[in-house]
């Protein structure tokens, strides 16, 4: 064993210790602590805390340590604010952009309504932090109430159809569960369950099985019938912030983009005061997003087109039909897209994004354009992980 102090949290949550001259990456440890930690290669295992830091608190779920579901519910609520806060400006400095970063928004709400499982053997849950030992969960305390289920659910799963993963949708019509089996399952074995554990759909690597109430979401005044692995924010109270955050930010538009628009977070609002034009490489979120427009009354006309924005974006000649646009890809940020909108005339852009590090690259692209970046709010709906979901708002 050997005795070490950990002086910073890294980025993925770990503290940092210096060990004979190199850094060694430590789990569930925080800055100030002296611990006893068994030491291989860059990685510490925690074996003891001796002196813990005033910002440890304790966690709440008894598999915290071993689950590698939450890296952070032994630091306190403010040190955890600025943590996650932290996470933005350091992206934005190392990027060289100077922004009003303000403090992290709650967004957790009544926990996630989506999650994926593991399953193997008997066991189902999540795998250890940098670790391929399986937690066997009995319940999972960040998901709403209506996932309490859900590790029970994958196992039966696993008895039927053996190992793999299972993703599971909270919906208003019931749970929407997509199995991933790890080696080829016939649908027949799979079929049996589907009452018994009262589900709204069952399908199997994304194609539907069996139908009992289409798995329906409510976004602003819509319903919208969701696709088997189509994109979801994690909470319902983030969804309903960051779109909140969005639309005050274009507050007066008349035409705007919604790029990146998935089943319609922002553009179905939006649409109840403004002409949206909508976008997104996905074939089913953007049938879901139509047809939802398509029946609900009192929006603005809504146009929604299937694109792949990375290939084929928007350019500066299409952009100029709009004075407002709100753009939220995937991880990997929106580099091509940024270029053209920095080259447009769009007075008010919004960027929300789940990674700080692609923001700040698209950000500075915006910037160096003309744009001003007037602000940027964390938000926090991935609770106790080091990811943080924020918006940007760009002003010419």
């Amino acid at each position: 064993m050997t005795i070490a102090t950990i002086t910073a949290l890294g980025a993925r949550g770990e503290g940092i210790a210096e060990v004979e001259g190199r850094r060694v990456y430590v789990p569930f440890t925080l800055p100030g602590e002296r611990v006893e930690i068994e030491v291989a290669g860059e990685r510490g295992r925690l074996a003891e805390v001796t002196e813990p830091s005033p910002d440890r608190i304790a966690p709440f779920c008894p598999h915290f340590g071993r689950c590698g579901g939450c890296q952070l519910q032994h630091l306190g609520p403010a040190a955890y604010a600025a943590f996650k806060r932290d996470l933005v400006v350091t992206a934005l400095a190392h990027a060289g952009i100077e922004a009003d970063v303000a403090p992290l928004l709650d967004a957790r709400g009544a926990g996630r309504r989506r999650t994926t499982l593991h399953m193997r053997g008997r066991a189902a849950g999540f795998m250890g932090f940098h670790s391929h030992d399986l937690e066997n969960l009995d319940r999972c305390p960040i998901l709403v109430p209506a996932l309490a289920r859900a590790p029970d659910i994958a196992r039966a799963v696993q008895a039927a159809a053996g190992d793999g993963d299972v993703s599971l949708t909270a919906t208003l019509t019931g749970i929407d569960l997509d199995v991933k089996p790890r080696h080829r399952t016939r649908p027949e074995r799979l079929a049996p369950l589907f009452a018994p554990l009262g589900l709204a759909r069952l399908s199997l690597d994304g194609e539907t099985l069996l139908l009992g109430r289409a798995p329906v979401l409510k976004i602003g005044a819509a319903l919208v019938d969701i696709p088997t692995q189509g994109f979801l924010q994690a909470t319902e109270a983030a969804e309903a912030i960051l779109a909140r955050l969005v639309a005050e930010a274009l507050g007066g538009a008349k035409s705007i983009a919604d790029l990146f628009c998935g089943i319609g977070p922002f553009a179905l609002r939006l649409a109840e005061s403004a002409r949206i034009f909508a976008a997104d490489s996905d074939r089913e979120a953007v049938a879901a997003l139509a047809k939802a427009a398509r029946s609900t009354r009192g929006l603005k006309p809504l146009e929604a087109v299937r694109r792949d924005l990375f290939r084929e974006p928007l350019s500066p000649v299409e952009l100029g039909r709009f004075d407002g646009l709100v753009f939220d890809p995937p991880r990997a940020g929106a580099e091509a897209q940024a270029r053209d909108i920095a080259a447009s005339r769009v007075p008010a852009v919004v960027a929300v994004s789940c990674e700080p590090k692609t923001f700040a690259r698209d950000a500075k692209i915006l910037v160096e354009g003309g744009y001003r970046l007037e602000g940027v709010r964390p938000v926090d709906e991935f609770a106790f992980s080091t990811n943080v979901e924020l918006v940007g708002v760009f002003r010419r």
